[in-house]
Protein backbone atom coordinates (compact mmCIF):
# COMPACT_ATOMS: atom_id res chain seq x y z
CA UNK A 1 0.00 0.00 0.00
CA UNK A 2 2.82 2.16 0.90
CA UNK A 3 5.24 1.83 -1.57
CA UNK A 4 5.58 5.46 -2.47
CA UNK A 5 5.22 8.02 0.58
CA UNK A 6 5.90 11.52 0.79
CA UNK A 7 6.97 13.38 3.74
CA UNK A 8 4.44 16.29 4.77
CA UNK A 9 6.57 19.62 4.98
CA UNK A 10 9.43 17.57 4.39
CA UNK A 11 9.51 16.52 8.02
CA UNK A 12 11.10 12.67 8.15
CA UNK A 13 9.92 11.16 11.32
CA UNK A 14 12.95 8.86 11.60
CA UNK A 15 15.62 11.70 11.41
CA UNK A 16 13.99 13.89 13.88
CA UNK A 17 13.24 11.21 16.46
CA UNK A 18 17.32 10.41 16.59
CA UNK A 19 17.81 14.14 16.94
CA UNK A 20 15.21 13.73 19.97
CA UNK A 21 16.65 10.63 21.57
CA UNK A 22 20.56 12.38 21.13
CA UNK A 23 19.38 15.41 23.07
CA UNK A 24 17.49 14.46 25.54
CA UNK A 25 14.63 16.22 24.42
CA UNK A 26 11.09 15.47 23.77
CA UNK A 27 9.86 16.39 20.51
CA UNK A 28 7.92 19.71 19.92
CA UNK A 29 6.75 19.96 16.41
CA UNK A 30 7.36 23.77 14.95
CA UNK A 31 5.20 23.63 11.79
CA UNK A 32 1.99 22.72 14.23
CA UNK A 33 2.67 24.57 17.60
CA UNK A 34 0.85 23.96 21.15
CA UNK A 35 -1.23 27.52 20.44
CA UNK A 36 -4.77 28.61 19.71
CA UNK A 37 -3.36 29.07 16.20
CA UNK A 38 -3.42 25.00 15.43
CA UNK A 39 -6.83 24.99 17.11
CA UNK A 40 -8.88 27.74 15.39
CA UNK A 41 -9.20 29.56 12.02
CA UNK A 42 -10.41 32.84 14.09
CA UNK A 43 -9.58 33.00 17.71
CA UNK A 44 -10.41 30.64 21.32
CA UNK A 45 -13.76 30.65 22.12
CA UNK A 46 -13.46 27.54 24.32
CA UNK A 47 -11.76 29.36 26.97
CA UNK A 48 -8.12 28.50 28.79
CA UNK A 49 -6.52 25.13 26.76
CA UNK A 50 -3.79 22.90 28.45
CA UNK A 51 -1.54 21.01 26.06
CA UNK A 52 -0.40 17.89 27.58
CA UNK A 53 1.70 14.82 26.99
CA UNK A 54 0.06 11.31 27.31
CA UNK A 55 2.10 8.19 28.32
CA UNK A 56 0.07 5.43 26.12
CA UNK A 57 0.16 5.40 22.48
CA UNK A 58 -1.22 3.04 19.89
CA UNK A 59 -0.10 -1.05 20.14
CA UNK A 60 2.68 -0.26 17.37
CA UNK A 61 6.23 -1.56 18.48
CA UNK A 62 8.15 1.32 17.61
CA UNK A 63 5.91 4.13 18.74
CA UNK A 64 4.43 2.50 21.63
CA UNK A 65 5.47 3.41 25.34
CA UNK A 66 7.93 1.18 27.09
CA UNK A 67 7.58 1.30 30.70
CA UNK A 68 11.13 -0.57 30.85
CA UNK A 69 12.50 1.40 28.52
CA UNK A 70 11.67 5.03 29.12
CA UNK A 71 14.62 7.00 27.71
CA UNK A 72 13.67 5.71 24.10
CA UNK A 73 10.36 7.64 24.32
CA UNK A 74 10.75 10.85 22.18
CA UNK A 75 6.99 11.88 21.94
CA UNK A 76 7.39 12.10 18.27
CA UNK A 77 4.12 10.19 15.98
CA UNK A 78 3.54 9.70 12.44
CA UNK A 79 0.70 8.79 10.88
CA UNK A 80 0.35 8.00 6.76
CA UNK A 81 -2.87 10.07 4.82
CA UNK A 82 -3.56 9.86 1.03
CA UNK A 83 -3.57 12.71 0.27
CA UNK A 84 -4.66 13.51 -4.05
CA UNK A 85 -2.55 10.78 -5.16
CA UNK A 86 -0.05 9.57 -2.67
CA UNK A 87 0.52 8.87 0.65
CA UNK A 88 1.95 11.60 3.00
CA UNK A 89 3.64 10.87 6.25
CA UNK A 90 2.82 13.16 8.56
CA UNK A 91 4.89 13.95 12.20
CA UNK A 92 3.19 15.53 15.36
CA UNK A 93 4.42 15.91 18.64
CA UNK A 94 2.25 14.35 21.47
CA UNK A 95 1.10 17.47 23.22
CA UNK A 96 -3.09 17.10 22.87
CA UNK A 97 -5.51 20.38 23.64
CA UNK A 98 -6.97 19.85 27.33
CA UNK A 99 -9.52 21.92 29.18
CA UNK A 100 -10.59 21.37 32.56
CA UNK A 101 -7.77 18.09 32.70
CA UNK A 102 -10.12 16.59 29.62
CA UNK A 103 -9.22 16.22 26.10
CA UNK A 104 -11.12 18.88 23.87
CA UNK A 105 -12.43 17.24 21.14
CA UNK A 106 -11.28 13.20 20.31
CA UNK A 107 -10.83 10.22 23.02
CA UNK A 108 -11.49 7.30 23.88
CA UNK A 109 -13.71 5.49 26.36
CA UNK A 110 -10.70 4.12 28.04
CA UNK A 111 -8.85 7.46 29.59
CA UNK A 112 -5.24 5.58 29.60
CA UNK A 113 -5.56 5.63 25.28
CA UNK A 114 -4.93 7.94 23.61
CA UNK A 115 -4.70 6.73 19.95
CA UNK A 116 -7.94 8.64 18.69
CA UNK A 117 -6.52 11.65 19.74
CA UNK A 118 -3.27 11.59 18.02
CA UNK A 119 -4.76 10.61 14.98
CA UNK A 120 -7.13 13.44 15.04
CA UNK A 121 -4.30 15.83 15.90
CA UNK A 122 -2.57 14.70 12.61
CA UNK A 123 -5.25 14.85 10.63
CA UNK A 124 -5.74 18.56 12.07
CA UNK A 125 -2.30 19.50 11.27
CA UNK A 126 -3.11 18.47 7.24
CA UNK A 127 -5.92 20.69 6.91
CA UNK A 128 -4.08 23.32 9.42
CA UNK A 129 -5.97 23.61 12.47
CA UNK A 130 -8.26 21.39 14.15
CA UNK A 131 -11.53 23.77 13.38
CA UNK A 132 -11.18 22.87 9.75
CA UNK A 133 -11.59 19.60 10.60
CA UNK A 134 -15.47 20.70 11.29
CA UNK A 135 -18.35 19.92 9.03
CA UNK A 136 -15.98 17.98 7.13
CA UNK A 137 -17.55 15.00 4.29
CA UNK A 138 -17.45 11.45 5.83
CA UNK A 139 -16.54 10.38 2.17
CA UNK A 140 -13.78 12.17 1.94
CA UNK A 141 -12.14 11.38 5.30
CA UNK A 142 -12.72 7.65 4.27
CA UNK A 143 -10.54 8.40 1.39
CA UNK A 144 -7.66 9.65 2.92
CA UNK A 145 -7.58 7.07 6.07
CA UNK A 146 -7.60 4.31 3.21
CA UNK A 147 -6.61 5.54 -0.41
CA UNK A 148 -9.94 3.63 -1.44
CA UNK A 149 -12.63 5.57 -3.64
CA UNK A 150 -16.03 6.19 -1.88
CA UNK A 151 -19.70 6.16 -3.53
CA UNK A 152 -22.15 8.00 -2.08
CA UNK A 153 -25.64 5.84 -2.13
CA UNK A 154 -28.60 8.14 -1.55
CA UNK A 155 -31.21 5.61 -0.11
CA UNK A 156 -34.35 7.86 -0.93
CA UNK A 157 -33.53 8.74 -4.15
CA UNK A 158 -32.85 5.01 -5.00
CA UNK A 159 -36.43 4.31 -3.42
CA UNK A 160 -34.60 1.50 -1.44
CA UNK A 161 -37.31 1.47 1.58
CA UNK A 162 -40.24 0.17 -0.92
CA UNK A 163 -38.14 -1.49 -3.84
CA UNK A 164 -37.06 -4.55 -2.64
CA UNK A 165 -35.32 -5.71 -5.55
CA UNK A 166 -33.18 -2.52 -5.52
CA UNK A 167 -32.65 -3.20 -1.91
CA UNK A 168 -31.77 -7.03 -2.43
CA UNK A 169 -29.28 -5.62 -4.92
CA UNK A 170 -27.99 -2.92 -2.81
CA UNK A 171 -27.60 -5.30 -0.12
CA UNK A 172 -24.92 -7.49 -1.89
CA UNK A 173 -23.10 -4.79 -2.76
CA UNK A 174 -22.99 -3.58 0.83
CA UNK A 175 -22.04 -7.05 2.04
CA UNK A 176 -19.20 -7.18 -0.57
CA UNK A 177 -17.47 -3.94 0.49
CA UNK A 178 -18.06 -5.07 3.71
CA UNK A 179 -16.39 -8.59 3.33
CA UNK A 180 -13.54 -7.51 0.98
CA UNK A 181 -12.13 -5.07 4.20
CA UNK A 182 -14.17 -1.57 2.67
CA UNK A 183 -15.27 0.83 5.21
CA UNK A 184 -18.83 1.74 5.32
CA UNK A 185 -20.75 4.64 6.64
CA UNK A 186 -24.53 5.86 6.81
CA UNK A 187 -26.55 8.44 8.88
CA UNK A 188 -29.92 10.03 8.74
CA UNK A 189 -30.25 13.60 6.80
CA UNK A 190 -30.55 16.70 8.90
CA UNK A 191 -32.42 18.98 6.95
CA UNK A 192 -32.58 21.95 9.29
CA UNK A 193 -29.92 23.34 11.91
CA UNK A 194 -32.29 22.47 14.56
CA UNK A 195 -32.72 18.70 13.23
CA UNK A 196 -29.19 18.07 13.62
CA UNK A 197 -28.66 15.32 16.63
CA UNK A 198 -31.83 15.31 16.97
CA UNK A 199 -33.11 11.76 18.25
CA UNK A 200 -35.53 9.69 16.99
CA UNK A 201 -38.47 7.78 19.15
CA UNK A 202 -36.77 4.70 18.14
CA UNK A 203 -33.19 5.74 19.52
CA UNK A 204 -31.91 6.57 15.88
CA UNK A 205 -29.53 10.16 15.89
CA UNK A 206 -30.14 13.08 12.95
CA UNK A 207 -26.86 14.00 11.30
CA UNK A 208 -24.67 11.28 12.69
CA UNK A 209 -22.26 9.46 10.90
CA UNK A 210 -22.73 6.23 11.79
CA UNK A 211 -19.61 3.32 11.25
CA UNK A 212 -21.07 -0.17 9.74
CA UNK A 213 -19.14 -2.59 11.80
CA UNK A 214 -21.10 -5.90 10.09
CA UNK A 215 -23.14 -7.60 7.29
CA UNK A 216 -24.48 -10.45 7.78
CA UNK A 217 -26.73 -13.14 6.46
CA UNK A 218 -28.47 -14.65 9.80
CA UNK A 219 -29.70 -18.38 10.09
CA UNK A 220 -33.24 -17.85 12.00
CA UNK A 221 -34.15 -20.97 13.50
CA UNK A 222 -32.72 -23.65 16.48
CA UNK A 223 -30.60 -26.48 15.90
CA UNK A 224 -30.71 -29.19 12.91
CA UNK A 225 -33.66 -27.32 11.57
CA UNK A 226 -32.17 -24.07 11.65
CA UNK A 227 -29.52 -25.41 9.35
CA UNK A 228 -31.64 -26.99 6.67
CA UNK A 229 -34.03 -24.07 6.39
CA UNK A 230 -32.99 -21.71 3.49
CA UNK A 231 -34.78 -18.81 5.67
CA UNK A 232 -31.97 -15.91 6.03
CA UNK A 233 -32.73 -12.60 6.87
CA UNK A 234 -30.45 -9.84 5.69
CA UNK A 235 -28.50 -8.00 8.83
CA UNK A 236 -27.17 -4.71 9.46
CA UNK A 237 -25.10 -3.78 12.92
CA UNK A 238 -24.03 -0.06 13.11
CA UNK A 239 -21.82 1.69 15.99
CA UNK A 240 -23.46 5.71 17.22
CA UNK A 241 -19.89 7.59 17.42
CA UNK A 242 -21.23 8.33 20.89
CA UNK A 243 -20.50 4.83 22.04
CA UNK A 244 -24.20 5.11 23.64
CA UNK A 245 -27.61 5.91 22.56
CA UNK A 246 -28.94 2.60 20.01
CA UNK A 247 -31.71 1.79 18.46
CA UNK A 248 -34.71 0.83 20.21
CA UNK A 249 -36.71 -1.35 17.69
CA UNK A 250 -36.70 -5.25 16.19
CA UNK A 251 -33.35 -6.63 17.02
CA UNK A 252 -31.83 -4.34 18.99
CA UNK A 253 -30.19 -5.39 22.09
CA UNK A 254 -32.58 -6.96 24.30
CA UNK A 255 -35.60 -7.31 21.95
CA UNK A 256 -37.55 -10.60 21.56
CA UNK A 257 -36.63 -11.70 17.79
CA UNK A 258 -33.24 -12.79 18.99
CA UNK A 259 -35.28 -15.71 20.20
CA UNK A 260 -35.36 -16.79 16.75
CA UNK A 261 -31.85 -16.87 16.33
CA UNK A 262 -29.82 -20.16 17.88
CA UNK A 263 -27.94 -19.48 20.96
CA UNK A 264 -24.91 -20.00 19.00
CA UNK A 265 -25.56 -17.85 15.92
CA UNK A 266 -25.58 -15.08 17.93
CA UNK A 267 -22.77 -15.59 20.18
CA UNK A 268 -20.98 -15.36 16.08
CA UNK A 269 -22.75 -12.37 15.92
CA UNK A 270 -21.45 -11.32 18.93
CA UNK A 271 -25.01 -9.74 20.43
CA UNK A 272 -24.40 -8.24 23.54
CA UNK A 273 -27.14 -6.39 26.19
CA UNK A 274 -25.30 -3.25 27.11
CA UNK A 275 -26.11 0.45 26.19
CA UNK A 276 -22.33 0.35 23.90
CA UNK A 277 -23.62 2.33 20.78
CA UNK A 278 -23.41 -1.07 18.78
CA UNK A 279 -26.40 -2.53 17.49
CA UNK A 280 -28.16 -4.74 14.91
CA UNK A 281 -30.59 -3.44 12.06
CA UNK A 282 -32.14 -5.91 9.40
CA UNK A 283 -31.84 -4.37 6.37
CA UNK A 284 -35.13 -3.31 5.44
CA UNK A 285 -35.11 -1.36 8.86
CA UNK A 286 -32.00 0.11 7.77
CA UNK A 287 -33.48 1.47 4.40
CA UNK A 288 -36.43 2.43 6.08
CA UNK A 289 -34.89 5.20 8.34
CA UNK A 290 -31.92 6.16 6.98
CA UNK A 291 -31.00 8.44 3.83
CA UNK A 292 -27.36 8.16 2.98
CA UNK A 293 -24.60 5.44 2.65
CA UNK A 294 -20.86 5.59 1.67
CA UNK A 295 -19.26 2.52 0.25
CA UNK A 296 -15.65 3.15 0.78
CA UNK A 297 -13.62 -0.03 -1.77
CA UNK A 298 -10.53 -0.69 -1.27
CA UNK A 299 -9.27 -1.33 -4.69
CA UNK A 300 -7.04 -4.06 -4.63
CA UNK A 301 -4.30 -3.95 -7.46
CA UNK A 302 -2.44 -6.92 -6.34
CA UNK A 303 -2.19 -9.59 -8.66
CA UNK A 304 -1.47 -12.14 -5.78
CA UNK A 305 -4.89 -11.14 -3.85
CA UNK A 306 -8.01 -14.24 -4.30
CA UNK A 307 -10.51 -11.52 -4.54
CA UNK A 308 -10.68 -9.50 -7.80
CA UNK A 309 -7.91 -7.27 -8.85
CA UNK A 310 -8.84 -3.97 -10.68
CA UNK A 311 -6.57 -2.37 -13.02
CA UNK A 312 -6.01 1.34 -11.67
CA UNK A 313 -5.32 4.35 -13.77
CA UNK A 314 -4.28 7.20 -12.67
CA UNK A 315 -4.56 11.13 -14.41
CA UNK A 316 -3.44 14.04 -13.31
CA UNK A 317 -4.81 17.27 -14.68
CA UNK A 318 -6.14 21.04 -14.70
CA UNK A 319 -9.02 22.91 -15.62
CA UNK A 320 -6.97 26.02 -17.06
CA UNK A 321 -9.23 29.17 -18.56
CA UNK A 322 -7.24 30.34 -21.58
CA UNK A 323 -9.05 32.68 -24.43
CA UNK A 324 -7.84 30.79 -27.18
CA UNK A 325 -10.77 27.85 -27.66
CA UNK A 326 -8.56 25.66 -28.78
CA UNK A 327 -5.99 25.96 -26.10
CA UNK A 328 -8.97 26.74 -23.49
CA UNK A 329 -9.20 23.65 -20.53
CA UNK A 330 -12.26 25.27 -18.35
CA UNK A 331 -15.29 25.05 -20.63
CA UNK A 332 -17.84 24.24 -17.91
CA UNK A 333 -20.58 21.50 -17.67
CA UNK A 334 -22.36 19.64 -20.91
CA UNK A 335 -25.35 22.98 -20.34
CA UNK A 336 -22.49 25.43 -21.91
CA UNK A 337 -22.75 23.42 -25.29
CA UNK A 338 -20.55 26.03 -26.90
CA UNK A 339 -17.37 25.55 -24.50
CA UNK A 340 -17.89 22.27 -22.86
CA UNK A 341 -15.98 20.22 -24.96
CA UNK A 342 -12.85 22.62 -24.98
CA UNK A 343 -12.24 21.08 -21.14
CA UNK A 344 -9.75 18.30 -20.67
CA UNK A 345 -10.35 14.53 -21.86
CA UNK A 346 -9.53 11.25 -21.69
CA UNK A 347 -9.62 8.18 -23.85
CA UNK A 348 -9.75 5.10 -22.36
CA UNK A 349 -10.27 1.20 -24.12
CA UNK A 350 -13.32 -1.44 -22.23
CA UNK A 351 -12.13 -4.76 -23.54
CA UNK A 352 -14.27 -7.34 -22.75
CA UNK A 353 -17.97 -7.87 -24.00
CA UNK A 354 -19.27 -5.78 -21.31
CA UNK A 355 -16.76 -4.61 -18.07
CA UNK A 356 -17.69 -2.88 -14.95
CA UNK A 357 -16.14 0.48 -14.71
CA UNK A 358 -15.38 2.49 -11.55
CA UNK A 359 -14.17 6.20 -11.88
CA UNK A 360 -13.49 9.03 -9.32
CA UNK A 361 -12.96 12.54 -9.92
CA UNK A 362 -11.05 14.35 -7.38
CA UNK A 363 -10.58 18.04 -6.80
CA UNK A 364 -7.71 19.66 -4.91
CA UNK A 365 -8.54 20.25 -1.61
CA UNK A 366 -8.99 23.86 -0.75
CA UNK A 367 -9.97 23.10 3.02
CA UNK A 368 -6.24 22.42 3.44
CA UNK A 369 -5.12 25.96 3.48
CA UNK A 370 -7.14 27.89 6.03
CA UNK A 371 -4.18 30.44 6.66
CA UNK A 372 -4.98 31.59 2.91
CA UNK A 373 -8.52 31.65 3.36
CA UNK A 374 -11.10 28.83 3.63
CA UNK A 375 -11.73 27.82 0.16
CA UNK A 376 -14.48 26.61 -1.41
CA UNK A 377 -14.99 23.26 -3.69
CA UNK A 378 -15.80 24.10 -7.20
CA UNK A 379 -18.96 22.18 -8.12
CA UNK A 380 -17.18 19.38 -10.57
CA UNK A 381 -18.35 16.41 -12.57
CA UNK A 382 -17.79 14.34 -15.94
CA UNK A 383 -19.12 12.93 -18.66
CA UNK A 384 -18.75 9.60 -20.41
CA UNK A 385 -19.20 9.48 -24.49
CA UNK A 386 -18.95 6.68 -26.81
CA UNK A 387 -16.64 7.51 -30.00
CA UNK A 388 -14.97 6.23 -33.19
CA UNK A 389 -12.86 3.23 -32.14
CA UNK A 390 -9.74 4.64 -33.46
CA UNK A 391 -10.05 8.08 -31.93
CA UNK A 392 -6.41 9.66 -31.26
CA UNK A 393 -7.10 13.39 -31.26
CA UNK A 394 -9.62 15.50 -28.86
CA UNK A 395 -13.34 15.34 -29.45
CA UNK A 396 -14.95 19.04 -31.71
CA UNK A 397 -18.48 17.79 -31.91
CA UNK A 398 -20.64 15.64 -29.07
CA UNK A 399 -20.91 12.16 -29.45
CA UNK A 400 -22.79 9.59 -27.78
CA UNK A 401 -23.10 9.98 -24.01
CA UNK A 402 -23.37 6.82 -22.33
CA UNK A 403 -23.34 8.42 -18.51
CA UNK A 404 -22.58 11.08 -16.26
CA UNK A 405 -22.12 11.83 -12.59
CA UNK A 406 -23.70 14.04 -10.37
CA UNK A 407 -22.57 17.67 -10.13
CA UNK A 408 -21.37 18.47 -6.63
CA UNK A 409 -18.99 20.73 -4.71
CA UNK A 410 -17.59 17.76 -2.80
CA UNK A 411 -14.18 17.01 -3.09
CA UNK A 412 -14.83 13.74 -4.97
CA UNK A 413 -17.41 12.30 -7.65
CA UNK A 414 -17.90 8.90 -8.03
CA UNK A 415 -19.51 6.64 -10.55
CA UNK A 416 -19.66 2.58 -11.08
CA UNK A 417 -20.80 2.23 -14.61
CA UNK A 418 -21.37 -1.37 -17.17
CA UNK A 419 -20.05 -0.67 -20.21
CA UNK A 420 -19.98 -2.44 -23.83
CA UNK A 421 -16.71 -3.28 -25.64
CA UNK A 422 -15.46 -0.12 -26.99
CA UNK A 423 -13.77 2.99 -26.86
CA UNK A 424 -15.03 6.31 -24.67
CA UNK A 425 -13.92 9.82 -23.70
CA UNK A 426 -14.09 11.09 -20.20
CA UNK A 427 -15.03 15.08 -19.67
CA UNK A 428 -14.33 15.84 -16.41
CA UNK A 429 -15.52 19.84 -15.55
CA UNK A 430 -16.42 22.10 -13.48
CA UNK A 431 -20.17 22.99 -13.72
CA UNK A 432 -19.66 26.83 -14.95
CA UNK A 433 -16.98 27.77 -17.97
CA UNK A 434 -13.58 29.52 -16.62
CA UNK A 435 -13.50 28.55 -13.22
CA UNK A 436 -9.90 26.81 -12.83
CA UNK A 437 -8.47 23.73 -10.03
CA UNK A 438 -6.38 21.11 -10.41
CA UNK A 439 -7.95 17.44 -10.41
CA UNK A 440 -7.16 13.85 -10.37
CA UNK A 441 -8.94 11.21 -12.41
CA UNK A 442 -8.60 7.46 -11.18
CA UNK A 443 -10.51 4.97 -13.98
CA UNK A 444 -10.53 1.14 -12.70
CA UNK A 445 -11.47 -1.63 -15.11
CA UNK A 446 -10.77 -4.87 -15.46
CA UNK A 447 -8.64 -5.87 -17.62
CA UNK A 448 -6.33 -2.89 -18.54
CA UNK A 449 -7.77 0.37 -20.45
CA UNK A 450 -4.65 2.16 -21.99
CA UNK A 451 -6.40 5.92 -19.85
CA UNK A 452 -4.47 9.11 -21.46
CA UNK A 453 -5.20 12.92 -22.15
CA UNK A 454 -6.08 13.48 -25.59
CA UNK A 455 -3.77 17.03 -26.34
CA UNK A 456 -3.80 17.07 -29.81
CA UNK A 457 -6.61 18.93 -32.07
CA UNK A 458 -5.86 16.87 -35.39
CA UNK A 459 -2.85 15.09 -37.02
CA UNK A 460 0.19 17.19 -36.31
CA UNK A 461 2.50 18.41 -39.19
CA UNK A 462 5.92 16.54 -39.44
CA UNK A 463 8.78 16.74 -41.84
CA UNK A 464 7.46 13.93 -43.54
CA UNK A 465 4.19 15.95 -44.26
CA UNK A 466 5.49 17.90 -47.30
CA UNK A 467 6.44 14.34 -48.90
CA UNK A 468 3.41 12.23 -47.50
CA UNK A 469 0.94 15.05 -48.21
CA UNK A 470 -1.27 16.28 -44.65
CA UNK A 471 -4.92 14.99 -44.73
CA UNK A 472 -7.46 17.56 -46.77
CA UNK A 473 -10.95 16.11 -45.08
CA UNK A 474 -11.67 14.01 -41.89
CA UNK A 475 -14.55 11.79 -42.62
CA UNK A 476 -16.62 9.95 -39.77
CA UNK A 477 -18.14 6.51 -40.62
CA UNK A 478 -20.85 5.08 -38.32
CA UNK A 479 -21.77 1.79 -39.14
CA UNK A 480 -25.30 1.40 -37.86
CA UNK A 481 -26.77 -1.99 -38.68
CA UNK A 482 -27.17 -4.85 -40.91
CA UNK A 483 -30.20 -6.83 -42.16
CA UNK A 484 -30.85 -10.43 -43.66
CA UNK A 485 -27.27 -11.46 -43.22
CA UNK A 486 -26.57 -14.55 -44.78
CA UNK A 487 -27.06 -17.79 -43.09
CA UNK A 488 -24.24 -18.63 -40.76
CA UNK A 489 -23.79 -21.71 -38.59
CA UNK A 490 -26.77 -21.11 -35.88
CA UNK A 491 -27.72 -17.98 -36.32
CA UNK A 492 -24.05 -15.69 -36.93
CA UNK A 493 -21.56 -14.34 -34.99
CA UNK A 494 -20.95 -11.10 -37.13
CA UNK A 495 -18.04 -8.34 -37.22
CA UNK A 496 -18.06 -5.47 -39.57
CA UNK A 497 -14.26 -4.05 -41.11
CA UNK A 498 -14.32 -0.48 -42.15
CA UNK A 499 -10.77 0.35 -44.45
CA UNK A 500 -10.11 3.96 -45.46
CA UNK A 501 -6.63 4.70 -46.90
CA UNK A 502 -5.00 1.91 -45.37
CA UNK A 503 -6.15 2.10 -42.10
CA UNK A 504 -8.59 -0.51 -40.70
CA UNK A 505 -11.17 -0.39 -37.47
CA UNK A 506 -12.82 -3.40 -36.75
CA UNK A 507 -15.74 -3.56 -34.72
CA UNK A 508 -16.41 -6.41 -31.76
CA UNK A 509 -18.41 -9.39 -32.74
CA UNK A 510 -21.86 -9.46 -32.42
CA UNK A 511 -23.15 -13.35 -31.07
CA UNK A 512 -26.07 -15.13 -32.56
CA UNK A 513 -27.76 -13.07 -34.79
CA UNK A 514 -28.29 -12.47 -38.89
CA UNK A 515 -29.50 -8.56 -37.99
CA UNK A 516 -26.63 -7.06 -35.94
CA UNK A 517 -26.77 -3.81 -33.90
CA UNK A 518 -23.47 -2.56 -34.91
CA UNK A 519 -23.46 0.83 -33.78
CA UNK A 520 -19.66 1.23 -34.60
CA UNK A 521 -17.84 4.45 -35.35
CA UNK A 522 -13.99 4.75 -37.36
CA UNK A 523 -12.43 8.19 -37.90
CA UNK A 524 -9.95 9.24 -40.75
CA UNK A 525 -8.09 11.60 -41.44
CA UNK A 526 -7.92 11.19 -45.48
CA UNK A 527 -5.43 12.78 -48.28
CA UNK A 528 -6.88 10.91 -50.96
CA UNK A 529 -10.36 12.91 -51.07
CA UNK A 530 -11.42 10.55 -54.20
CA UNK A 531 -11.21 7.36 -52.71
CA UNK A 532 -13.43 5.11 -51.46
CA UNK A 533 -14.15 3.80 -48.29
CA UNK A 534 -14.56 0.00 -47.78
CA UNK A 535 -16.74 -1.79 -45.26
CA UNK A 536 -16.67 -5.42 -45.05
CA UNK A 537 -18.63 -8.08 -42.85
CA UNK A 538 -17.71 -11.05 -41.55
CA UNK A 539 -18.94 -14.10 -39.84
CA UNK A 540 -16.50 -15.44 -36.80
CA UNK A 541 -15.70 -18.70 -36.81
CA UNK A 542 -13.48 -21.43 -35.36
CA UNK A 543 -11.06 -21.72 -37.73
CA UNK A 544 -11.37 -19.23 -40.82
CA UNK A 545 -13.49 -15.96 -40.93
CA UNK A 546 -16.06 -16.07 -43.45
CA UNK A 547 -16.87 -13.34 -45.89
CA UNK A 548 -20.40 -12.19 -46.02
CA UNK A 549 -20.37 -9.14 -48.09
CA UNK A 550 -18.58 -5.57 -48.72
CA UNK A 551 -19.67 -1.91 -49.68
CA UNK A 552 -18.08 0.83 -51.05
CA UNK A 553 -18.89 4.40 -50.45
CA UNK A 554 -17.73 7.97 -51.06
CA UNK A 555 -18.20 10.75 -49.00
CA UNK A 556 -18.75 14.18 -50.38
CA UNK A 557 -17.97 17.37 -48.17
CA UNK A 558 -20.47 19.53 -48.88
CA UNK A 559 -22.95 17.46 -47.72
CA UNK A 560 -22.66 17.45 -43.85
CA UNK A 561 -24.18 14.25 -43.15
CA UNK A 562 -25.17 11.33 -45.29
CA UNK A 563 -27.26 8.03 -44.55
CA UNK A 564 -26.72 5.14 -46.72
CA UNK A 565 -28.64 1.71 -46.95
CA UNK A 566 -26.87 -0.28 -49.18
CA UNK A 567 -27.29 -3.75 -50.67
CA UNK A 568 -24.04 -5.93 -50.08
CA UNK A 569 -21.50 -7.40 -53.16
CA UNK A 570 -19.27 -9.93 -53.23
CA UNK A 571 -15.87 -9.60 -53.89
CA UNK A 572 -14.95 -8.50 -57.70
CA UNK A 573 -15.81 -5.57 -59.61
CA UNK A 574 -19.44 -6.68 -61.47
CA UNK A 575 -22.11 -4.77 -60.13
CA UNK A 576 -24.59 -7.19 -60.44
CA UNK A 577 -23.03 -9.88 -57.52
CA UNK A 578 -25.36 -8.79 -54.78
CA UNK A 579 -25.13 -10.86 -51.70
CA UNK A 580 -27.81 -11.58 -49.04
CA UNK A 581 -28.78 -8.43 -46.70
CA UNK A 582 -28.43 -4.81 -46.58
CA UNK A 583 -26.36 -2.64 -44.23
CA UNK A 584 -27.14 0.79 -43.34
CA UNK A 585 -24.27 3.65 -42.99
CA UNK A 586 -23.96 7.08 -41.81
CA UNK A 587 -20.83 9.15 -43.02
CA UNK A 588 -19.88 13.01 -41.84
CA UNK A 589 -17.33 14.77 -43.96
CA UNK A 590 -15.49 17.59 -43.12
CA UNK A 591 -12.87 19.91 -44.52
CA UNK A 592 -11.97 21.47 -41.25
CA UNK A 593 -10.51 18.89 -39.43
CA UNK A 594 -11.22 20.04 -35.92
CA UNK A 595 -14.80 19.72 -36.77
CA UNK A 596 -15.63 16.31 -35.72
Amino acid sequence: MFTSVKAFEGQQYSTLKRQCLQSGLLFEDPRFPATDDSLFHQGNRIGRVVWKRPRVIPDWKEQEWDSEKPDSYAGIFHFRFWRFGEWVDVVIDDRLPTVDNQLVYCHSDDSNEFWSALVEKAYAKVYGCYEALDGGNTADALVDFTGGVSEPVDLLEGQMATDEAARNQLFERVLKVHNRDGLISCSIRATTVEDMEARLDCGLVKGHAYAVTDVRKVRLGHGLLAFFKSEKLHMIRMRNPWGEKEWSGPWSDSSEEWKKVSKSEREKLGVTVQDDGEFWMTFDDFCQYFTDLILCRLINTSYLSIHKTWEEEVMRGSWVHRQDPLRNRSGGCINHKATFLQNPQYVFDVKKVEDEVLICLQQKEKRATPKEGKGENLAIGFDIHRVELNRKYRMHSAQQKVAGSIYINSRCVFLRKELKEGRYVIIPTTFDPGQQGDFLLRVFTDVPSDCKELTLDEPPQTCWTGMCGYPQLVTQVHVLNAEGLQGQDSNGDPYVIITCEGERVRSPVHKDTRCPNFDVKGLFYRKKPKEGIHIEIYNKNVIVDSFLGQVTLFSDPNERQEQHTLHLRDKGSRQDNDLPGTLTVRLITCTTLTNI
